[in-house]
């Protein structure tokens, strides 16, 4: 048996069955999944197999199951033997799940004996993922290895009758992993002390966040930057130190009538904070003065703030006494999360007052997984604990490759028969530490799912390091190198996720803020029909040059005025992005655009959003990736006005590609600036413009190749409010759009459109 079927109670499931059933034989994991041998009556094992498939462990995912009748041996009983392994074989690793409410009930029962401890566990919850070194999936091959069971543990670990029968981490107080607080550096580097120890470490803990200090706490796949949500002044400390700028912050809330203070949530959103996967949500926040400034200070500029339930025991005695907590990834900006012990002493040590530990080891680091609600289902922003590493189903057969993705927030991907498995949330490939971050684990999968690859897939773009890692590798080994390109693999990524056949033919919209084109230019507003292994650019926004390319990202005044030039629209001091450039600086400015020095050319939406935003006064310089766009997205939300839907528009520019001409749009977005229009009215027609172009040219396409598939796809449709708008206009012209739902639009979900593109070549040799 195949699929999700190791850690997660199948085998006890197995014995219970058979037993009930009367039946003798054995189950035992092997390296690729289950294997369950049975004897008996043919009426009591024809009733086994019917009964088997009606009531799996509620994290079990059958996805094969061979039958294969034998001789009788003659066995007396049913046993769960030892594990066996076969090589090449490989069973999926579950993602690390929520403890469960039976042991969340024993750890607030003073009465039993894991009374408060922040390791309980049970087959049905717990770490999977961040602690497993290898398969198949035993205590021996997990990092729980080290300790020593004592007699009681090992008793319900031994009784398949038992709700810890084969759970691998089980453990108590007086065996397991242990917690404690260090106050200070010295106190972090020193042996811990007994009265910082256990509950007492709970204790200190909260008495240190009250004060107004930053805690470093070391979770399931990583460290945690916390501090009091509602201490402003600790807020802007931690901003301060971990290099964050104004980007959002992550909040960690007691329970759901404790998160209704601080944001606006339905029953979808309340699922999905309550699941088994336990993601951080993006949520409307609640119009409370009590809690503004507060909220403000977390996610400043923004309408939504990410904020998720307690997922591990430790979390939850966390909360019992202070909550809301900021819970941010423990590490300075654009570094790897810290998850070793003296590594989070040595590069936290600036951030964190004081120190959280405990004793078991993380062997896979894992970041918290980022979802928001669509009115179709769940868009994910960044998918990783809880679940990574899930296997995602091809249509096909799949030669084994290795997808190394993009360049910002990386994720690689591996691809063995017909499964893909899309890697948890790496980070920015912006610095060699991450790059070892992405190295260890691409040693990790290929390990342990057993597979030797045969590809290796790459970006296009000659100076990603994740390129030049894929090509060194590729060489090193010998192996074949493809490079996608950027957009294509966004498209390929959507048609993966829908399970598209080779003969649907599917208009992608990719819009993002950057990606390398054929041309060497910087593509991010795409029109692509995928057609089989084609990916096809249909139209594409006229391009812009981009002076010092890439830097305008910081700068977006930088990118409006270059815009500006490209539309002969004058510098006009009463615009806000014009004022925001010094004379000096708009001296060189003009003259790099007039001579073209070190300026590159762009089709990217992302960019065009930046230029929009700064030109209406939003957003002058940014503070991290997409924050002007972010920021113009909350304020078109905010209008109270009715909609203008004729006053903006694009023009078409004929050819092949056909080419979107937003001049006439900026032109009239000026225009309403130095008018004196409210800064509302203006972000929300330019995203009905949007929308209704999309809409436009998706039809002229689609109607040209005969499909109603249209895909929205790439980091722009995380704008919610253009995303639906866009939906709309495409159903209004009889369309059918898909959009993300397994995996990121943005460059998160890369990887697997990488490894999608390459199947379907492949497939059409």
């Amino acid at each position: 048996m195949t699929g999700q079927v190791q850690g997660v109670g199948f085998r006890p499931y197995v014995w219970s069955l058979a037993t009930r059933h009367a039946l003798a034989g054995f189950v035992c994991n092997d390296s690729g999944g289950v294997i369950v041998e049975i004897e008996g009556p043919t009426a009591q094992v024809e009733a086994f197999l019917d009964a088997f498939p009606r009531a799996l462990p509620p994290l079990a995912r059958l996805d094969g199951c061979d039958v294969e009748e034998v001789s009788a041996r003659g066995e007396a009983r049913f046993i769960i033997r030892a594990s066996s392994m076969h090589e090449g074989a490989s069973s999926p690793v579950a993602p690390d799940v929520c403890v469960c409410a039976e042991c969340l009930q024993e750890m607030r029962d003073h009465r039993d004996r894991r009374y408060r401890y922040p390791f309980i566990n049970c087959t049905n919850c717990g770490p999977r993922f961040t602690i497993v070194e290898d398969v198949p999936y035993d205590r021996t091959s997990t990092t729980m290895k080290g300790f020593v069971m004592c007699d009681r543990c090992q008793r319900e670990y031994d009784d398949p009758g038992n709700r810890r029968f084969h759970a691998q981490p089980n453990a108590c107080w007086e065996c397991g992993p242990r917690v404690w607080f260090a106050r200070g550096l010295d106190e972090a580097q020193g042996a811990h002390p007994a009265q910082a120890a256990g509950d007492g470490a709970i204790a200190a803990f909260s008495e240190a966040v009250a004060a107004g200090r930053i805690v470093a706490v070391k979770g399931i796949g990583g460290f945690h930057l916390a501090c009091h949500a509602l201490d402003v002044e600790a807020v802007h400390v931690l901003r301060q130190r971990k290099g964050r700028g104004d980007k959002p912050l992550a909040v960690m809330v007691r329970d759901l009538a404790h998160v209704a203070e601080l944001a606006e949530f339905d029953e979808q959103e309340a699922v999905l904070l309550s699941s088994s996967e336990r993601p951080i949500v993006l949520l409307k926040k609640r119009d409370a003065e009590k809690f503004e400034a507060a909220m403000d200070a977390v996610a400043p500029g923004n309408d939504y703030v990410g904020v998720m339930l307690p997922y591990s025991p430790l979390h939850f005695l966390l909360t019992e006494r202070v909550s809301p907590l900021v819970m941010t990834s423990g590490n300075l900006t654009d570094e790897p999360i810290a998850s070793d012990n003296d590594d989070a002493i040595e590069r936290l040590a600036g951030i964190a007052d004081d120190f959280l530990f405990h004793d078991r080891e993380i062997h896979q680091v894992c970041d918290d997984s980022v979802v928001r609600c669509l009115a179709d289902g769940v868009l994910p922003v960044r998918r990783s604990r809880g679940y990574a590493p899930m296997p995602i189903p091809l249509t096909g057969p799949s030669p084994r490759m290795l997808a190394v993705g993009g360049e910002i927030k990386a994720a690689f991907c591996v691809t063995k028969d017909r499964y893909a498995y899309l890697s948890q949330h790496i980070g920015d490939l912006g610095n060699l530490e991450t790059l070892a971050t992405l190295e260890r684990s691409v040693r990790h999968f290929l390990n342990l799912f057993r597979i030797e690859p045969e590809v290796v897939v790459a970006d296009l773009h000659p100076d990603y390091l994740s390129g030049r890692w894929a090509a060194e590798l590729a060489n090193a080994t010998g192996l074949s190198l493809h490079r996608v390109q950027h957009h294509a693999a966004h498209a390929a990524a959507l048609a993966a996720e829908h399970r598209l056949a080779m003969s649907d033919v599917m208009v992608a919209c990719t819009f993002d803020g950057t990606g390398f084109g054929f041309d060497g230019a910087i593509w991010g507003g795409e029109f692509l029909q995928l057609n089989g292994a084609d990916a096809i650019r249909e139209a594409h926004m006229q391009y812009f040059p981009l002076p010092g390319g890439e830097a305008c990202i910081q700068r977006p005044y930088r990118t409006a005025l270059a815009a500006l030039y490209a539309a002969g629209i004058p510098w006009d001091e009463r615009l806000p992005c014009v004022a925001a450039c010094n004379m000096e600086e708009r001296r060189v400015l003009r003259r790099q655009l007039e001579r073209r020095v070190n300026c590159v050319d762009t089709s990217s939406v992302g960019r065009l959003f930046d230029a929009v935003s700064s030109v209406v006064g939003v957003r002058q310089r940014a503070t991290y990736e997409g924050q002007a766009a972010m920021e113009f997205e909350t304020l078109a939300s905010r209008t109270t006005s009715d909609a203008r839907p004729d006053r903006y528009d694009f023009s078409l520019l004929p050819g092949d590609p056909l080419r979107i001409d937003w001049r006439p749009l900026l032109r009239d977005v000026v225009t309403d600036v130095l008018a004196g229009v409210d800064a509302t009215e203006v972000a929300a027609d330019f995203h009905i413009a949007l929308a209704r172009m999309i809409g436009d040219v998706c039809q002229r396409i689609a109607e040209r190749r005969q499909t109603r598939l249209v895909g929205l796809t790439g980091g722009v449709f995380q704008n919610i409010l253009l995303s639906e708008m866009s939906m709309s206009e495409l159903r209004k012209r009889g369309l059918q759009p898909l959009r993300h739902h397994l995996v990121p639009p943005n460059d998160g979900g890369l990887a697997l459109g990488q490894v999608e593109l390459i199947r379907r070549k492949t497939a059409s040799v």
